[in-house]
């Protein structure tokens, strides 16, 4: 099994924060502390992620292990999930938006819009490689569905109807994506 880099520097981290916060002191840490921990590293490493374009390859049984059945159905068979009815819809707090199969930043809360599409919308992604553009003649009509750039896992469509300053619609699956938060932490 390979380690990639961004792996190596969430472990340093996490290692180099908890035995720094608990040197001389009998603290203990609820999960929600911890989950407030993963978010600030994550959401740092994320945004600070410029470069890592590494092709990440999995065999299908090994995808099947990794995702959810609704995950595998959109992101490895391109499915969509039902309008209105996402998790990210109608979500517009402070963070970024990382593949759920890879942990790619995608997208950042700043560029996400209400579309009125039912989808999870952006005029456009956090950076220009964070994802790859494939035709799609699916359902009888041709259309731009947008990929992953770093695992290929389908995320969902790019239109010509957004705002300005792209004109774009990205119009996501939720399923396809995790929210990670921007902490209050995060900036300090």
């Amino acid at each position: 099994m390979r380690i990639s880099h961004y792996s190596i520097l969430l472990f340093t981290t996490a290692i180099i924060f908890l035995a720094c916060s608990s040197y001389g002191q009998n603290q203990t840490y609820s999960s929600e502390d911890h989950q407030h921990f993963l978010n600030n590293i994550t959401y740092q490493i994320a945004m600070s992620d410029t470069s890592n374009n590494e092709k990440v390859v999995r065999t299908d049984e090994e995808w099947r292990q990794i995702l959810e059945s609704d995950e595998y159905r959109i992101l490895r068979n391109k499915g969509t999930e039902l309008p209105w009815a996402n998790e990210y819809n109608s979500l517009y707090d402070d963070g970024i938006y990382i593949c759920r199969g890879c942990g790619n930043p995608l997208f950042h809360s700043e560029t996400k819009y209400n579309s009125r599409s039912g989808w999870p919308s952006y005029y456009k992604p956090i950076r220009e490689d964070a994802v790859a553009e494939k035709e799609d003649n699916s359902f009888f009509m041709t259309r731009t569905e947008i990929i992953c750039n770093r695992c290929d896992s389908h995320l969902g469509h790019v239109f010509d109807d957004g705002p300005d300053p792209t004109g774009l619609r990205y119009c996501m699956n939720s399923k396809a994506m995790k929210f990670v938060p921007k902490e209050d932490s995060a900036s300090d």
